[in-house]
């Protein structure tokens, strides 16, 4: 099968997995879960985002992930001080990516604030800039310097959310972003309470704000969109724009179900990503769009049958990060004896791969020709699983 995209990632929040499931760590809903990963990024170095990173991108690579959209926002030194090379937590990822042999855009996020009328919380000091004109400078020096090294490498830019950029900081971003042909890329309605605030601020909900501002367009990816009303939804379709959705980082977070049938019924591109890494599943995270639908609807076939999904799972997910071009140069090679896949007929083997496969039925994975999974397991996994642990016990999170 063709190699799929995670088309939103932040990496370094692989740590938190299995660490934030009891009520003993006051992680109740998404902005209590934020605290904890405040905690995390306060402690990281740029050697740690490397280590990390490395090991997030191996395993994901092992469910058959190829290409990853890192969105990526921690960006300075703690207490917001850039660091003597500005791009140095960047290049961490960058190598990361290359260690891991996957294909990345690297979504350069721009965060100024903590929200309307709110104070920084002293762990996102490290994502801020002062200005519009600071952030496309660091993505204009990545461009130059990923021109010089290689293909796999693309670069995006992203308004983090309505919340951590103001209206015309947004304008600025995806004005910069249309003139050079980047993928923009934004968090919309992940939360009601981001919904609630905008609309404090602006009189408009997030998607209205862009709709009217004429940010909308296929270039546009849309993260989560778990609250979007019907009419944002058109809107979305209207200008041909992607919803990235991210269920398995939706469920941890509880961030509610986005209704997929109607975005797809709209004109609506879907994508997926792993977003925190909750979970690395490929398989599940773009099934999760239709089986989500079902317990939502309680109904059966709701949003999409196995075709469609596995398009979003691979071609759109390209498309989203700007590998349009890439999309049909990676393969994954799946076990046809594996359990997950035993005595299905040719006819129904999308279905049997869409709703049945799992990370175990993952035998190869080649990116651009170059195997980096054989027999189940990454090529590098335990010089990443050694550099993984060596952080988390420097972090003493382990």
């Amino acid at each position: 099968m063709p190699g799929m995209a995670s088309a939103h990632s932040h990496a370094f929040q692989r740590v938190l997995r299995g660490r934030t499931q009891r009520r003993a760590t006051q992680s109740g809903n998404f902005w209590s879960w934020r605290d904890q990963m405040f905690n995390l990024v306060a402690q990281l170095t740029p050697a740690d985002v490397f280590d990390i990173s490395r090991f997030a991108f191996c395993e994901l690579a092992m469910s058959g992930v190829t290409a990853v959209g890192e969105f990526h926002y921690v960006h300075h030194d703690v207490g917001g001080r850039p660091y003597a090379n500005r791009l140095e937590m960047s290049e961490a990822v960058l190598r990361a990516a290359h260690e891991a042999g996957i294909r990345m855009t690297l979504i350069r996020a721009a965060y100024f604030r903590a929200g309307y009328q709110q104070d920084l919380h002293e762990g996102q000091k490290r994502f801020c800039d002062a200005t519009v004109d600071e952030v496309l400078r660091d993505v204009e020096a990545l461009q130059a310097d990923v021109g010089r090294r290689t293909t796999d490498v693309r670069i995006g830019l992203a308004a983090h959310s309505i919340r951590a950029c103001q209206r015309e900081q947004v304008r600025e971003l995806a004005a910069y972003a249309k003139q050079h042909g980047l993928p923009f890329h934004m968090h919309v309605s992940e939360q009601r309470r981001e919904d609630d605030e905008c609309g404090s601020e602006y009189g408009l909900r997030p998607a209205q704000v862009l709709a009217e501002d004429g940010i909308l367009d296929e270039r546009f990816v849309a993260i989560h969109g778990t609250h979007l009303i019907q009419s944002e939804i058109e809107a979305m379709g209207h200008a041909n724009a992607t919803v990235c959705v991210c269920r398995t980082t939706e469920r941890d977070l509880g961030d509610g179900t986005p209704n997929a049938a109607a975005m797809l019924q709209a004109g609506v591109r879907l994508c997926v990503g792993a977003d925190s890494h909750a979970g690395s599943d490929a398989f599940e995270e773009v099934r999760a769009i239709e089986l989500d639908d079902r317990s939502r609807t309680e109904k059966r076939i709701v949003a999409a049958e196995a075709d469609a999904l596995l398009k979003i799972a691979t071609t759109n997910g390209y498309a989203a990060i700007g590998m349009t071009d890439l999309a049909d140069q990676d393969e994954v090679h799946l076990r046809a004896e594996d359990a997950s896949l035993a005595a299905i007929s040719e006819s129904l083997l999308n279905d049997a791969v869409m709703f049945g496969a799992n990370v175990r039925a993952v035998d190869k994975v080649f990116v651009g020709g170059r195997m980096i999974v054989d027999r189940g397991r990454h090529v590098k996994y335990d010089e990443a699983f050694r550099g993984y642990k060596a952080s988390l016990k420097r972090m003493r999170w382990l």
